[in-house]
């Protein structure tokens, strides 16, 4: 009996231990918010081994990766959170500020063109795109994207109209 009641204490004990992929997105989370970017990314990379369709986790640690400068990374969570929920507006966004820190302009327009049919209220993405088209040298189209933000609200677009259309 005194054996029945140490092995059934044991088993509980490890499964408290035992974390499941919503735990481990929780943890990091919380990493996330303290500040510990590299713990945040380990715990989220745990929760995508526990569940290989976990898109928020694929989608944070894109965001993770991109603050740590890790574009290629981030582009790759950023991409597979798009294959496996392409209604996302979030994670085009994020790509597409991926591929504007690596000068890829065109497709920095189309994540941003692709996430403003999902939510065309994102001022994020028209201050984006506008950024993208005046490196593209198409004036027009970026002084439209910047009015268009900063009609949603977006300060940092108020900047750039000022600096790019005269």
């Amino acid at each position: 009996m005194k054996n029945l009641l140490l092995v059934s204490f044991i088993m509980i004990t490890c499964s408290t231990w035992a974390q499941s992929a919503t735990g481990y997105f929780d943890t990091a989370m919380k990493k996330a918010e303290a500040g510990n970017t590299k713990g945040a990314i380990a715990d989220y990379t745990k929760a995508i081994g526990m569940n290989s369709k976990f898109v928020e986790a694929y989608q944070n640690r894109g965001v993770a990766k991109f603050k740590l400068n890790d574009l290629k990374g981030a582009q790759a969570d950023f991409s597979k959170t798009i294959d496996l929920d392409s209604m996302n507006a979030d994670a085009f966004t994020g790509r597409a500020n991926v591929n504007y820190k690596l000068n890829n302009f065109q497709e920095t327009v189309q994540d941003c063109t692709s996430s403003l049919g999902l939510n065309p209220k994102d001022y994020i993405a028209y201050n984006l795109r506008g950024l993208a088209y005046n490196k593209m040298g198409d004036n027009k189209n970026a002084c439209k994207d910047f009015s268009k933000a900063i009609e949603l609200g977006s300060q940092s677009a108020i900047k750039n109209r000022a600096t790019f259309c005269k």
